[in-house]
């Protein structure tokens, strides 16, 4: 039996969606996060969909965003913003508590915890 890619097991393209939906819903809503959604324009649209297709092959769907933009470089589309340890954190409340509400197995959340932690510290590039 094939083993599912991360994207088949949070549901393939409706799973992510989910996934980036309330990610940026609790952005919106959670005062914690008032400092990370501070550094996105008003309307989250596009940053949304720009998540979502970066997601879709991140987690081994179908490769949207390199299609449309090329190569992720997440590191030097993100030098522009001030991303200290407040910032990582935030985004990480907001992917974990996403997380939590969305995805019922342990296992795959857990990974997928492990991974977005480790991916939103690399962006950091502020030691404050």
């Amino acid at each position: 039996m094939d083993e599912q890619t991360l994207y088949e097991q949070l549901g393939s393209a409706e799973g992510v969606r989910a996934l980036v939906d309330r990610f940026y819903e609790l952005m919106d809503q959670l005062p914690e996060a008032k400092g990370i959604r501070d550094l996105h324009p008003a309307d989250l649209t596009g940053s949304a969909d720009k998540l979502y297709k970066f997601l879709s092959g991140f987690l081994g769907g179908p490769p949207l965003y390199v299609n449309e933009f090329g190569h992720p470089r997440l590191r030097a589309r993100h030098l522009p913003f001030p991303i200290g340890v407040s910032e990582r954190d935030q985004w990480v409340l907001c992917m974990e508590t996403a997380l939590q509400e969305l995805v019922a197995s342990d296992t795959l959340r857990e990974t997928l915890v492990s991974y977005f932690q480790r991916t939103a510290d690399h962006m950091r590039n502020s030691d404050l």
